[in-house]
């Protein structure tokens, strides 16, 4: 297989086989490909953004922090409680205010690149404006199991006056920033405070619940119009389809509407087009050949009449033996075109009581039959079935001297196997046997009258049905003729 063909076919079977799944499939991933791009290129600019704006703030926050550290490095120890008791009860301040004799263990929260931007900024700028290196510690921690206290008192034991302006607590708390600072020996300032926007931490997850809603309906309606598009589309294709099947069974014209876009008007006009030049044709081609074998007849019975008036015997034997080889082949092409061209509604067909009417004047008169068919159905036409089976059985009772008949369903198609003792075929002729007139040497020795059309009227009657007919040697000798039928069932 080419590689081109080897690729079409390994494409093919990963998509799907409709049209209207194809088509919402490319929809689909067209829409999917396009959010997944624009969410990637919103996620960078987002990252950046809460990125700058989280290193600004931080700065901010850090030189507030750095005035709050000079100020009570400043201040004389003893007025120290004095005035963080006047901050916590009067306020004044951005920051919870705490001097500790030693640094208090605190807990940070999940690591995360914002955290560390926010951190190493006020590192940063704490040293820049203190002046050198400075003892300061810079962390995240959740304010539900925040120490602030050397003695281990946590920031939920305080009253509520004391933080309520200052962190948020409920009902959803935010991330406190807590700056550890020595300014003496054996003396810490501790400053805890939410940042300026407190949820921070989510401007840089574009995943948000509001976003992934936003981009689901999107989708939701997307493929709600694509999928109103695609049945716009295929159903009139759908309706052709079921148009030419209808005609290559019955060929009877049955007409499309010509309906939807203007390439969908244009092909079921050229389908209907189609179906009236084939059936014209059909009609005039049977039409003819129905007139020509009928005029035939007059001909041949006046050459067998002049015929009688030879002299010599075997001259008259001759003509006589190519006059009726020529009157069966003349029959034979009126039955060809008369079996072929049944008109009847589709009904279910009862495989096993068609085989016992077809069975039950040779069994009676003493045929080697045996019959193996449970009850099935099929969908078909009751008389052509009847011919198709009919000139089978026929053909292995004429040259198998018996035939054996079996029926199975699976899957929804029913396979009939007719099995005759005869010599067989050869495996070169398995096909050419179906073509009209051709008859192997050993069939014409065992029965010379015939025109060889019945296997090519039976193949023809069983794919007007959608089935098939193979034939094959069996093991043990003898022709196997196996027809398949689509639609069957248990009856």
């Amino acid at each position: 297989m080419p590689e081109g063909s080897a690729g079409a076919a390994w494409v093919d079977r990963l998509l799907p086989g409709s049209l209207r799944g194809r088509i919402m499939l490319m929809m689909v991933a067209g829409v999917l490909l396009s959010q997944l791009l624009g969410s990637a290129i919103w996620a960078w600019q987002l990252r950046d953004s809460a990125r700058r704006d989280a290193k600004d703030a931080a700065r901010q926050t850090a030189i507030s922090a750095a005035g709050a550290i000079r100020f009570f490095r400043d201040l004389p120890a003893q007025y120290r409680p004095i005035l963080i008791e006047q901050l916590r009860t009067m306020g004044g301040t951005r920051f919870f205010v705490g001097v500790n004799r030693a640094r208090v263990p605190v807990t940070p929260i999940e690591p995360s690149p914002l955290t560390d931007i926010v951190t190493v900024a006020v590192r940063d700028q704490l040293h820049a404006e203190l002046g050198g290196p400075v003892s300061a510690e810079v962390v995240f921690s959740w304010p539900d199991a925040l120490v602030v206290t050397d003695d281990g008192r946590q920031l939920r034991d305080l009253p509520e006056s004391w933080v309520e302006a200052l962190m948020l607590l409920r009902p959803r708390p935010a991330p406190v920033l807590v700056i550890q600072a020595e300014f003496e020996p054996s003396g810490w300032l501790l400053l805890a405070t939410t940042m300026p926007d407190p949820y921070f931490l989510d401007n840089a997850n574009p995943l948000t619940s509001d976003r992934l809603l936003l981009q689901g309906a999107t989708l939701l309606t997307v493929l709600l119009l694509v999928l109103l598009l695609a049945r716009g589309l295929t159903r009139p294709l759908q309706r052709l389809a079921q148009a030419a099947s209808a005609f290559g069974s019955v060929m009877h014209s049955n007409q499309v509407p010509e309906t939807g876009t203007v390439e969908l008007r244009r092909t079921a006009r050229a389908f209907n087009e189609m179906q009236s030049r084939i059936q014209r044709f059909v009609e005039d081609r049977e039409r003819l050949f129905s007139s020509i074998s009928h005029d035939l007849k007059t001909p041949i019975m006046r050459l067998k009449l002049r015929t009688e008036l030879l002299d010599d015997d075997a001259v008259r034997a001759d003509f006589h033996e190519d006059l009726d080889e020529l009157d069966i082949m003349v029959k034979g092409a009126l039955q060809s075109v008369k079996d072929t061209d049944i008109h009847e509604n589709v009904s279910d067909v009862r495989i096993d009581r068609l085989m016992e009417r077809l069975t039950s004047a040779a069994t009676a008169s003493g045929a080697d039959i045996a019959l193996s068919v449970p009850p099935l159905v099929v969908p078909g036409k009751p008389l052509a079935l009847k011919r198709a089976f009919g000139n089978l059985v026929d053909n292995g009772l004429r040259y198998g001297g018996g035939v054996e008949v079996a029926a199975v369903e699976e899957a929804g198609v029913v396979a009939v196997t007719i099995r005759d003792h005869g010599p067989g075929l050869p495996e070169d002729s398995l096909e050419e046997i179906f073509e009209p007139y051709v008859r192997l040497e050993h069939g014409r020795e065992m029965h010379r009258e015939g025109s060889g059309l019945g296997l090519g009227i039976a193949r023809r009657i069983v794919r007007d049905h959608g089935g098939e007919v193979r034939l094959g040697n069996h093991a043990e000798g003898g022709l196997v003729v196996t027809v398949t039928l689509p639609g069957g069932r248990q009856a």
